[in-house]
């Protein structure tokens, strides 16, 4: 049968599947990318109990809401007799009563919620946990993220090693424009900021691999900047750093000039040793500008004393 005589349900047919097939895999890619509805973490499953709980309580307006809209259609239709409809204009306080009160109360409800859920979820505030704390330099660079395990002495390009059950205290800049630190199923999305540290304290509960990216655009290379945490078990870590420091190159200030050029899709890498107060140095030429940069050494000097 050739195209033109095809029937209309079948024609139809085909055309809703054009549309269908795309939106599923849409929506499925979303689900797939969106970890924020797959917590492993602590702060992650937080923030998951405050979205659920907020939209439960916007539920409360909103269903009744759409009932009264499908119901006073259905009653009110042309064709029922039944239904009085009265001209006059009257004032009727119990209804306004109840359409002011109960959005009101939902609002201060939502408001209370969210305040309290807000300030438990601190991005700095330390996480409760029975081993001591491991703390990451993060840099975001173009287009790639430099992390930098200061009292271990090593550090990696897009990718991050953390241990288990251990929880880990960020802190966060940028070496170029403003960038944004984001692992959903870890949760707690941050900026990072030149000439800035902003703060962030997350927990992985479970060994596994979790994607993390830039969500803030910055350039030709943004889609790149994309990077895996490998939660490991604590004998796993250690073996990691083992196998960093006995390979790779020196991260030292020539080093680091070189990695600081732009680059896009730069696979993952580790150094085996990194300068003294790199991460300092980085915010002191951040802050200097390009006229700053040759002013290194002292910045050296000051960070070192």
């Amino acid at each position: 049968m050739s195209k033109a005589a095809e029937p209309p349900h079948r024609a139809c047919r085909s055309r809703h599947l054009r549309w269908f097939v795309p939106g599923a895999a849409i929506l499925l890619a979303s689900c797939e990318r969106a970890g924020v509805l797959d917590p492993q973490g602590p702060i992650a499953a937080a923030e998951q109990l405050l979205l659920i709980n907020s939209t439960a309580i916007m539920l409360v307006v909103v269903i009744p809401v759409i009932i009264a809209t499908l119901a006073f259609t259905w009653w009110y239709r042309a064709t029922n007799t039944r239904a009085g409809r009265g001209s006059d204009e009257s004032y009727e306080g119990r209804i306004e009563l109840v359409v002011w009160s109960i959005p009101t109360l939902t609002v201060i409800l939502l408001g209370g919620v969210i305040w309290i859920g807000s300030h438990q979820l601190d991005p700095r505030a330390p996480i409760p946990a029975k081993a001591d704390p491991l703390h990451i330099d993060v840099v975001a660079l173009d287009w790639k993220w430099l992390f930098i395990y200061p009292d271990q002495g090593v550090a990696a390009v897009n990718q991050l090693v953390i241990p288990a059950g251990t929880p880990v205290e960020f802190q966060i800049t940028s070496a170029t424009v403003m960038n944004s630190f984001f692992v959903p199923q870890l949760g707690s999305q941050i900026y990072a900021m030149g000439g800035m540290i902003t703060h962030l304290s997350l927990l992985a509960d479970k060994p596994g691999e979790y994607p993390g990216f830039s969500a803030n655009f910055s350039g030709d290379g943004f889609s790149g900047m994309q990077f895996v945490v490998r939660s490991v078990q604590a004998a796993d870590f250690k073996t990691w750093l083992d196998q960093a420091r006995s390979t790779g190159a020196t991260l030292d200030t020539a080093g680091y000039a070189q990695l600081a050029k732009p680059s896009e899709n730069v696979p993952p890498a580790t150094y085996r040793s990194v300068a003294p107060n790199l991460f300092e140095q980085i915010i002191d030429q951040t802050v200097a500008g390009p006229a700053g940069k040759a002013a290194a050494p002292a910045s050296q000097q000051r960070a070192g004393g």
